[in-house]
């Protein structure tokens, strides 16, 4: 069934962001510690505050961002969110828009997702560009076209576009969210499917995708060789599972490797954006009865 009313929106982009934190997803703040200089209080309070603002159906997606990122900062004082603000976002607005009597599925999903993306604005990407340099992302360096540090002078879509190759998040408004509908849903739901958690569940995609996809956050901050090291590293923790076992079975290989990862201050910031994302769109396209269970609690 469509969502009709911001309220159910904002349930979902908090659940989404609450499940996220508390799944054991290496080296990321989540349910075995915090990390990085963050705690997971910082993610709860920073889901509720986003909640309100993304699903507010008078913003523009420029302002949708904007002032997600100023709430964050707000009640956390530091960039716990920055990369789901930006990828939720364009989802947000998809629903908002969706005034069909039909009920949300993952096509229509993706179609309006594709038309909200495409109708873009160069003020979209001047309140994005001031978002981004208000949370102070670290690592983003400089660039000839379209630097952040600079205004924009192209669309918010067409930004994203020219960082394409090294930016994983900017990716996806270039390709309409290609790395979350076919490759992190589709192997988080097989894992629902055979009776894994929610949280195992998208543990198991998030580490999936950090294995094939080197993390943009770690490239930024300690290089592309090491992004890929720990790629492999992510491909070795998923061959400790024997034939249908599932990621729960190895919990203490996942722990020691969350541990290593947060002393070396290494996160896959990143990989665990694109795994709320994967939450947010399950929580999106459940039926009424499904929705209803959603329970958004700390």
């Amino acid at each position: 069934m469509k969502i009709q009313h911001s309220t159910r929106l904002a349930n979902a982009i908090t659940w989404a962001c609450t499940t996220e934190v508390n799944a054991p997803k290496p080296g990321n703040v989540n349910c075995y510690s915090d990390g990085h200089a963050m705690t997971v209080t910082h993610f709860l309070n920073s889901a509720q505050a986003i909640a309100p603002m993304l699903s507010n159906p008078d913003y523009r997606l420029g302002n949708k961002i904007y002032h997600a990122v100023l709430a964050t900062q707000q009640v956390a004082h530091c960039n716990t969110n920055l990369g789901i603000i930006l990828l939720f976002a364009p989802l947000c607005q998809a629903v908002l828009q969706h005034t069909t009597q039909q009920p949300i599925t993952l096509s229509s999903l993706q179609a309006e997702l594709s038309q909200q993306l495409k109708q873009l604005t160069v003020h979209d990407a001047e309140l994005t560009y001031r978002a981004i340099q208000m949370a102070q992302a670290g690592g983003l360096g400089t660039v000839e076209q379209q630097d952040i540090h600079t205004t924009p002078t192209v669309t918010l879509q067409q930004a994203m576009s020219l960082a394409k190759n090294h930016d994983t998040i900017a990716r996806q408004y270039h390709n309409n969210y290609q790395l979350i509908f076919q490759t992190s849903y589709p192997l988080f739901v097989n894992e629902i499917n055979c009776g894994q958690s929610i949280e195992w569940a998208i543990a198991f995609a998030y580490l999936k995708i950090l294995a094939d996809v080197p993390d943009s956050l770690i490239s930024r901050k300690h290089g592309i060789s090491r992004a890929k090291e720990v790629s492999q590293e992510a491909k070795k923790i998923l061959l400790k599972l024997r034939e249908n076992n599932t990621l729960n079975t190895i919990e203490p290989e996942i722990k020691n490797w969350d541990n290593t990862l947060k002393q070396q201050g290494i996160n896959p910031g990143t990989t665990a954006d694109i795994a709320a994302t994967t939450l947010l769109v399950y929580a999106l396209l459940q039926s009424d009865s499904q929705k209803n269970k959603i329970s958004v609690s700390a």
